[in-house]
């Protein structure tokens, strides 16, 4: 198996949003990806880049409350979970998360180490830390990715 790891310097929210763009222009229908990090770190960031750069117009919220919110666009359907307030596997079997990861769908995760025994394994992690001035991005994926020019 192929595995692509990349560490990347984010000194903004633009950069955040560029670094979405690149990813995005990678993900294709199937995937999963963890998003792991602390409380403002930049995962709704991130994803919201991403969900733009593959052709949503308008907001993304945080699905802190509702756990999941789907968008469809025209490579797949997309669906953001923020497991924060995850707590119950079977609320997860109750409420049909599973049916979400499937060969036509990008399941985007936040906080997956608080259902990791009812998700998938993920395509993507990415890790994100908090520096004083910005972010460190570190991505691990099963497959090659083409990162050039993730940040600038």
């Amino acid at each position: 198996m192929t595995e692509t790891y990349s560490t990347q310097i984010l000194k903004d929210e633009a950069a955040t949003v560029q670094a979405a763009a690149v990813l995005a222009t990678q993900l294709r229908p199937g995937q999963v990806i963890y998003l792991h990090g602390d409380l403002g770190a930049g995962k709704t960031t991130l994803v919201r880049g991403i969900l733009h750069a593959l052709g949503h117009v308008g907001k993304v919220k945080s699905p802190t409350y509702t756990i999941v919110e789907p968008y469809n666009l025209a490579l797949a359907s997309c669906y953001h979970f923020d497991l924060y307030r995850f707590q119950d596997p079977e609320e997860w079997e109750a409420a049909g998360f599973r049916d979400y990861f499937n060969t036509s769908s990008i399941c985007l995760v936040e906080w997956p180490e608080r259902a990791d025994q009812v998700l998938p394994p993920a395509d993507i992690e990415i890790h994100f830390d908090i520096l004083p001035h910005g972010r460190v991005l570190h991505i691990t994926s099963q497959h090659v990715l083409a990162l050039e020019g993730l940040c600038q």
